[in-house]
């Protein structure tokens, strides 16, 4: 029997690798799970595991926070362990986070195959730390599983063996199309008196947009000229508001009316908020994926994108120019009625998973 170790570190792992274990069981794959511990609140991470049908994962290595640094070798020094203990036939990452690089760093070093789900994703931006996760993983990986045409396009121009690359579709839409009954039956709007297409839905987490005083005034200049309009529901990521308190924002945000702060939600409540919303501001990568495949209006407060396929084919909107007045301006075409019509991607159908499953079972291990 196949025995693979998938590994989930921050909240949008747990989207990706649910629909994998459930299609590795079905195959008769010896599926185990290693939860690094890199987001370690429960709203951020225990109540995925409740909500995806996850069972408690074999391994926690509760490596908690710190710098990237700290992070990453907590993880390597913690998951050598595992690895010594389980001798899987191969090590699955998803995503682009430091967890994905540091698992993915030690089982190359121990002489297993590495499997990367979400392969091939450029920003062209290599401040971003998940950038730099991203190219390295790629690189060290045998298996590498692209969601969208651009993956394939960067990854035969740096150099990578064609036999190692593989166009699968987007494991997250499969969870998506999983759950989607059952999230139309979650009672998040009648909680938070909300009706469908009455108010903005908005997430904000990365450095860029909010470890500077500067960032979080532009933010908060933006709610206010939306909150004109539409209501705004805001789940504060803790980062975002440990800097809120830290730069003495807090009451600023908090006297705006039309602006519901609420904690980080459950993934089935999420995606109600975000199918029922006139629109979502974002800086997150999954999202752009998941408005798309809603079809929901999304603009992205970000320089460039490493999921393009959102911006070509899908709904989601790059806000390069990041000032209050260009997004106002952006917003209030939407008022408008200029909604950017949509298609899903290809391959983007519910059955990512299933596809990596066949291929990890009918293809030999190829050597990095």
């Amino acid at each position: 029997m196949m025995k693979i170790l998938s590994v989930v570190g921050a909240r949008p792992n747990f989207m990706k690798v649910a629909p994998l274990h459930r299609a590795f069981l079905k195959r008769g794959i010896d599926s185990r799970i290693v939860h690094t511990g890199q987001h370690y609140d429960a709203k951020m991470s225990e109540v995925f595991f409740e909500q995806l049908g996850l069972p408690q994962p074999d391994h926690y290595l509760g490596v908690g926070g710190g710098t990237h640094t700290q992070q990453t070798a907590r993880i390597m020094l913690k998951f050598e362990e595992v690895l010594s203990r389980e001798n899987p036939d191969l090590v699955l990452v998803v995503g682009d986070v430091n967890s994905t690089l540091a698992c993915a760093l030690v089982a190359v070093k121990m002489h297993y195959p590495v499997a990367h789900v979400e392969a091939g994703l450029r920003s062209g931006d290599p401040s971003m730390p998940e950038e730099i996760n991203r190219i390295l993983t790629d690189r060290i990986s045998d298996y590498l599983f692209v969601t969208e045409y651009s993956g394939l396009v960067h990854l035969a121009e740096e150099g990578v063996a064609r036999d190692k690359t593989f166009f699968t579709g987007n494991v997250m839409i499969d969870s998506l199309v999983h759950f989607r009954e059952k999230v139309s039956k979650t009672s998040v709007l009648q909680d938070l008196s909300l009706l469908p297409s009455d108010y903005v839905l908005m997430t904000m987490h990365r450095p860029s947009n909010v470890d500077r005083e500067e960032g979080l005034r532009d933010i908060l200049e933006i709610m206010r000229r939306i909150g004109v309009h539409k209501r705004l529901v805001f789940p504060m990521h803790p980062r975002t508001r440990n800097n809120f308190e830290r730069f003495g924002l807090m009451a600023a945000l908090r006297q705006m009316e039309q602006l519901l702060i609420i904690q980080p939600v459950g993934y089935l409540e999420f995606l109600q908020l975000m199918q029922q919303a006139f629109a979502v501001l974002t800086d997150s990568g999954g999202i752009q994926e998941e408005t798309t495949f809603l079809g929901v209006p999304c603009f992205t407060f970000r320089n460039s994108t490493e999921r393009p396929v959102t911006v070509d084919l899908g709904t989601n909107v790059l806000l390069s120019d990041l000032s209050p007045d260009s997004v106002e301006k952006a917003f209030s075409r939407l008022l408008a009625g200029e909604v950017k019509a949509g298609v899903v991607p290809p391959l983007w159908d519910g059955h990512a998973a299933e596809r990596i499953a066949d291929i990890l079972l009918e293809q030999p291990v190829l050597s990095t």
